[in-house]
């Protein structure tokens, strides 16, 4: 893979500036530290004059704009944005504080119909879209990477492989509400956008000679299209270790604690696990303390600031030990998707277990020939629901008006359709294979994908032909 230095004047290390062609050389086996934005790392805007002169900068620049934001989860409650990093050719980066500037409309107007660039746009995309930002058109570079079959697709890893240099992460769970913010903490935060074009412009071309292009574009825009995510129906069900709560009235106790947590950390805005770690509250609920001095025995809840606060999650305990029987949660789940548990499948319908082993069979193969995580090639809740609950006609046509329905892009119909209905088709009552279903694997025994680099590596390795679906080599 060829990389590539968007100009010389980055500083490495030493301090001294490296030739274009010898930093692009010498970064095809070491990475070259990037220490420094190739033009300082730039003052925060807090000012609303100094922001109106920024956008028309902006306005002025040329190309796509970089675009990502600091939150300061696992601190604070909220996921709005503390720091937002911009970056445009001719126009610079900006960092931007969002506290004191809460509305850079006047940047979603500088920017107009251009694309931005993002990585995990999806993470930022709802805080942005909080201050006004919100993209028409989008390239997420993590997604490509996804797409392309990379192993690793975080910034850091994806900059060194495709353009050879090293960036610091060290700052990336930071107190981002923290202010002032330290310099070193900037400079990270600049050159997170610093080199998100050049990325781009790479990614892209990779995506055309794989012939993805068109998957990709038609990725990016579901994602710019995306309407805000619905709240979870029952959130406190993603409590760890709740699987140990074995009866309902176990299971109301750890909702109580979890709501009781919720209402202190969303009052004050910090991280719920900093108010109370999820350890605490399933320690709570198994031990089942008789009032606050025994809760206060168990080792979380011993030291000063639980203890200070030990009526409260008694309080929790008690109404949840209260609780009539018509109210106590069920054990089966949240209903989510309607569907039962995948490791219960077996044990519920094997002949439903037979047919999803036989679908993921399917979709991993589909996935390891065109060199991307299963997942990205198809949904997974989406590839259940048509399993438990299949069309009654299982041919490519009403599969793949199931799967349309069901959010599946244009390009993973095409290229899953008919294996999906191939593999819906039960076997004949009476054949071996039939016979066999009553011993159908579990979910989880199902063949994992292996997508990554060995994928494709076998994508490459066969000339790069293209795809069911895929394009010629245009951009």
């Amino acid at each position: 893979m060829t990389s590539t230095v968007p100009d010389s004047t980055h500083q490495v290390s030493g301090g001294a500036a490296v030739d274009a062609a010898a930093a692009a050389e010498e970064s095809a086996t070491v990475p070259i530290p990037l220490l420094e934005p190739a033009g300082g790392v730039p003052p925060v805007l807090d000012d609303p004059q100094d922001l109106a002169r920024a956008a028309e900068r902006l306005a002025a620049g040329t190309g796509p704009v970089a675009f990502d934001a600091e939150r300061a989860s696992g601190y604070r409650y909220s996921q709005r944005a503390y720091l937002v990093q911009i970056r445009r050719a001719g126009a610079g980066t900006l960092l931007i504080d969002p506290i004191a500037l809460p509305d850079l409309s006047a940047v979603q107007d500088a920017v107009g119909e251009v694309e931005w660039v993002l990585h995990a746009a999806s993470q930022d995309l709802p805080c942005l879209a909080e201050l006004g930002l919100r993209p028409k058109t989008l390239f997420d570079t993590e997604l490509a990477g996804r797409l392309l079959g990379y192993e690793r697709v975080g910034l850091g890893a994806m900059v060194e492989r495709v353009l050879g240099f090293g960036l610091e992460k060290g700052h990336s769970a930071a107190d981002w509400s923290t202010r002032p913010l330290p310099e070193p903490w900037l400079r990270y935060a600049a050159l997170d956008v610093e080199l998100l074009v050049e990325l781009r412009d790479q990614l892209e071309s990779e995506l055309v000679a794989q012939h993805k292009m068109a998957f990709a574009r038609q990725e990016f825009g579901a994602i710019a299209a995306a309407p805000p995510r619905e709240p979870r129906a029952e959130p406190w069900r993603r409590t760890s270790g709740i699987h140990r709560a074995r009866s309902r009235r176990q299971l109301a106790a750890v909702r109580s604690m979890w709501q009781a947590r919720d209402r202190v950390a969303r009052a004050r805005d910090i991280a719920p696990g900093r108010v109370l770690p999820d350890s605490a509250i399933m320690d709570a609920v198994l031990k089942a303390p008789e009032d606050a001095a025994a809760l206060t025995r168990l080792p979380i809840f011993s030291g000063p600031k639980l203890r200070r606060s030990a009526t409260t999650w008694m309080d929790a305990l008690r109404a949840a030990a209260e609780m009539p029987e018509s109210q106590l949660p069920s054990t089966a789940g949240p209903g989510g998707d309607g569907l039962p548990p995948q490791n219960r499948w077996a044990e519920r319908d094997p002949v439903a277990a037979a047919r999803l082993a036989r679908v993921r069979a399917a979709l991993n193969a589909i996935a390891e020939e065109q060199g991307m995580p299963v997942e990205n090639l198809l949904e997974p809740a989406l590839a259940r629901r048509v399993t438990w609950t299949p069309p009654a006609t299982r041919d490519i046509a009403t599969v793949t008006a199931a799967l349309t329905t069901g959010g599946a892009r244009s390009w993973q119909v095409e290229l899953t359709a008919a294996a999906v209905a191939t593999a819906l088709e039960d076997p004949p009552a009476g054949t071996a294979e039939a016979s066999r279903a009553g011993d159908a694997p579990r979910a989880g025994d199902a063949p994992k994908a292996t997508g990554g680099g060995a994928a494709r590596a076998r994508t490459r390795r066969s000339g790069g032909r293209p795809p069911v679906g895929g394009e010629p080599a245009a951009s």
